[in-house]
Parts: C-alpha cells; structure tokens; sequence
C-alpha cells in the first residue's frame, strides 16, 4: 500500500510493543496526515517546556492529590486548557497539534496534554476508557482517584462515575470493573481514531472517515467492524474490488453476523456472490 509520509510513520510508530509507542509522537503522525507541513518536534519541544515549567511549581511532598492539584493549576488555571462544550465535534479537537495550540479539546486529546505532562515530571498517570468519557488516574497501586481532564482536571472517584454514566445514558447504569479498565496505548490511539472516523462519517467526508478506519486497521487488523465499514466506504467511493475484497473477508469471519444478508445483496449487487 502507498502510504504518505505521516502514514509510514505512524506505522513505524506503532510496530513497537505497546509500552514502547510515543503516544504524543504517534497522535502528531495522526494529524499531520490533516497536516502535511506540521513538524511534530514542534510540539514534543513545547510538551517538553510544559513540563520544565510545571517542575518549578511542585510541591515538596508529592503526594498523588496534591500533584494533581499543581498539575491543574498549571494546565487550567495558568495554561487555560479547557474542554470544548461549545463545538464538541470540530475534527480540531482530535488533532494533538491543535490541542495544544487552542487549548481546546474533548477528554480524550486533554488526557494525552496531561499524561503527557505527568510522565514528563516523573507522576506516571494512566488512561481508563470509561464509555462515553475518556478519564486517567495516577498510575499508584490502592489509589482509587480518577481525574477529568475535560472538566478542569475535577477529582472524581468511582461512584462518581456511575452517576456520570447514568446521565450520559439518560438510564440507570451500574458500574462494571471494565468501564474503568486502564487502555493500552493502541487502544488509546484508536479510541482517538474512532472518534475521526464518526465525526467524519457524519460531515460525509468519506475519504476522511476511510484514513480513519484504515490506521484503526493498522492498530488491530482483526476488527471485523473495522473491515466491513472500510468494504462499505470502499463501495460509497467506488472502490469495488477493495470493497469486495474487505466485504468477503468480512463474511469469512463472521458468516453469522446479525447484517450478513444485507452484505451478501451487496456482492450481489457487485457480481460478486460470497
């Protein structure tokens, strides 16, 4: 595959056992494929600075509240970091570049500015991959403090969570061990990707949406989803062998999938019968 510049990076990026990747590194390949002329040393240099600042206003004792509490302060309070409830789903808030240029973001792309940070001082902090609201907690054993980054870096603990969810879901929910489970950082990077690919699918923008999909593919190539979503952007572009390609791989899999009739009228369609 002719992959850009900014792809093949991204791949090289990604080739590394999981706790190896740059998370910063590989969320700057993802938007420079947006932005061709973006530099990512820019960005790691300004994360860094960031970090030298941050140093200068430590508490002596580093306990994990109190880290915390220096961290936002920096971030929210001097930096202006903020979550963007105005315009939720500009693409802008997916791109670490603008990120941190705005200082405007979803949970997600505030979570890796302070991840990032912490690791650069020393505070290791983990993401969790709550549905709905990207969240991270200090990386301590027996420390059950979750932190917002969306929402000023708030302090919230696990019933906190589920009443969040509840509300997000407009139900009651009950809090399962797995909605607070840390995320590798593949799992990261296609959370970020995922939330492009749907933002994207909703603006039409289906070569966009299909850029998405494919680095997504490039973190987990067995996602059946993934696969068929990408034969069916490959047929709304007109793609038709790619798609019969993706689409038949698809039925291989998961001959038994609940929308395998539909995807079978549609190699039909192609002259393709699976």
């Amino acid at each position: 595959m002719n992959f850009s510049s900014a792809r093949q990076y991204f791949y090289q990026e990604i080739q590394q056992s999981d706790e190896h990747i740059d998370l910063a590194k590989a969320a700057l390949y993802i938007a420079q494929e947006e932005y061709p002329k973006l530099d990512p040393e820019e960005y790691l240099n300004a994360l860094d600075t960031m970090a030298w600042e941050l140093q200068e206003r430590l508490p002596d004792s580093r306990y994990p509240l109190r880290m915390v509490q220096s961290i936002n302060q920096y971030l929210y309070e001097d930096l202006k970091f903020s979550g963007n409830k105005v315009d939720y789903y500009d693409p802008r808030n997916s791109f670490f570049n603008d990120v941190i240029d705005r200082r405007l973001g979803i949970p997600i792309s505030l979570a890796l500015v302070y991840l990032e940070v912490a690791r650069r001082i020393d505070f290791p902090m983990v993401g969790v991959g709550m549905p709905g609201h990207f969240l991270i907690r200090p990386d301590i054993p027996d420390i059950e403090i979750f932190v917002d980054a969306f929402n000023g870096g708030e302090i919230i603990f696990a019933q906190d969570c589920e009443e969040r969810l509840s509300q997000l879901y407009q139900q009651p929910v009950t809090l399962q061990p797995e909605f607070l489970a840390v995320v590798s950082n593949r799992q990261f990077l296609a959370r970020m990707l995922t939330n492009l690919k749907f933002i994207y699918l909703k603006q039409q923008e289906l070569e966009k949406t299909l850029a998405a999909v494919e680095r997504i593919l490039l973190l987990f190539p067995g996602l059946t989803l993934e696969l068929r979503d990408r034969g069916l952007i490959y047929y709304q572009l007109g793609y038709y062998p790619q798609a019969v390609d993706d689409l038949q791989n698809y039925l291989a899999k998961v001959p038994d999938a609940q929308d395998a009739s539909v995807i079978r009228r549609l190699l039909t369609e192609l002259g393709k019968e699976e």
